[in-house]
């Protein structure tokens, strides 16, 4: 029996797409994700590709990130920026509110939320 990867579930390439452009407009746009907005590029285009390719392969999908850059070493390549509880909260929020905004099921967002809750919270390098 076949269980349905994340990346499946979600509705493979596409939709992250998808997940990631409105993740990253809604950043741009709501000062709500001031904090975490101002940690980025003026240009997103590369933030956009990177998160695309790396949830492409943590979700179950294609490793593009890791075929292109080697292994996310997530820690370590957000090591230069303070991200805090506040940064955190402002991503996980944004991410959030992105999956609820493209119609990802109720049961997949509750799976995913825990998981990126985890992997935002190791990210942290700051007290607060």
């Amino acid at each position: 029996m076949h269980v349905a990867t994340s990346f499946e579930r979600i509705g493979g390439e596409t939709v992250i797409r998808r997940l990631v452009d409105h993740f990253y407009d809604l950043m741009d746009e709501d000062p709500d994700y001031y904090g975490v907005r101002k940690l980025h590029p003026q240009d997103l285009t590369h933030s956009r590709e990177k998160l695309f390719m790396f949830l492409c392969g943590w979700t179950g999908g294609p490793s593009l990130y890791t075929e292109k850059y080697g292994e996310p070493r997530l820690r370590t390549r957000h090591m230069p920026f303070p991200i805090g509880v506040s940064e955190r909260d402002q991503w996980l929020s944004c991410m959030s509110r992105a999956m609820a905004d493209i119609g990802l099921d109720d049961e997949l967002r509750k799976k995913l939320d825990m998981a990126f809750d985890q992997t935002a919270d190791f990210m942290r390098n700051q007290p607060e």
